[in-house]
């Protein structure tokens, strides 16, 4: 929804406070959304590693929408302290976040790295198994992939494995036919993946996640236009609703939270 770098000058449409995300949050629900990736931010903008403030966010959230998976980022890209990047982990009982997102591996943006070492990714995988939160397997490259089949192999990770695959990114897989494919022959079995695209490349990642694949990965964190012509800001909910759209328009049924919930193996919240 909100990612670390876009910013309310770039957009006016990006949540940062607790409340704004929370409303931000519920408005894509409405519009089809049944996991939602969460980052919190600081009053001034900046990332946020408090972890009440996630829980803040949460319990916003499922006081409204209770079946709604909510994803919280362990996110390599402003820190590399373990600590901070795990404390929404650590939050116990109905705060505890049903899954977080796990980097595969480290890589180049436009703007700069996410560092992600084998040992990091080991420790995360060994936190989320603890605490009971499902990763969500972020993969930008084909080597991801492989790495996630590490962590299978070491007992980290357990089926199903649930994988964003994200594309066109300037250092990685691009938004391209072949390179998909090559990602997806190697998927491991009872794997459930969605699919998404970076700047300019989110909608057409979308167009084909709609159409093919288990789900579909949007939002601002990944780019903040409406248009390839980026003559129209979107807002969180326009590009959710595209995909919605554009999926019934295909013949295909949206999920509600509690079929996610269901095909992703997690508890149903009573």
């Amino acid at each position: 929804m909100t990612g670390w770098v876009p910013t309310r000058m770039q957009s006016a449409h990006v949540p940062m406070s607790v409340e704004e995300i929370v409303a931000d949050a519920c408005a894509g629900i409405a519009c089809g959304a049944s996991i939602l990736h969460i980052h919190a931010r600081e009053d001034n903008g900046d990332p946020s590693y408090d972890a009440e403030r996630y829980a803040s966010i949460m319990r916003g959230i499922r006081t409204r929408h209770p079946q709604a998976v909510i994803t919280v980022t362990t996110s390599g890209r402003r820190t590399s302290n373990l600590q901070q990047r795990t404390a929404a982990l650590r939050l116990q009982g109905s705060d505890r976040p049903d899954m977080a997102s796990l980097t595969l591996g480290s890589m180049n943006f436009a703007d700069g790295a996410s560092i992600n070492d084998p040992e990091t990714i080991q420790a995360l995988a060994g936190m989320m198994r603890e605490y009971g939160v499902k990763p969500e397997l972020e993969v930008f490259d084909l080597g991801m992939i492989h790495y996630a089949k590490v962590l299978i192999s070491k007992g980290l990770i357990d089926p199903p494995y649930y994988f964003n695959l994200i594309l066109g990114n300037i250092a990685t897989a691009q938004t391209d036919l072949l390179h998909l494919a090559v990602l997806l022959r190697e998927l491991p079995p009872d794997s459930v993946w969605a699919l998404g695209g970076i700047g300019r490349y989110q909608q057409n990642a979308n167009n084909l996640a709609a159409v093919l694949a288990d789900g579909a990965r949007t939002g601002l964190e990944d780019n903040l236009w409406l248009d390839a012509g980026r003559t129209q800001l979107a807002s969180n909910s326009q590009l959710v609703q595209r995909v919605a759209d554009v999926a019934r328009a295909a013949g295909r049924g949206i999920a509600s939270p509690e079929e996610t919930r269901q095909r992703l193996g997690l508890d149903r919240i009573s």
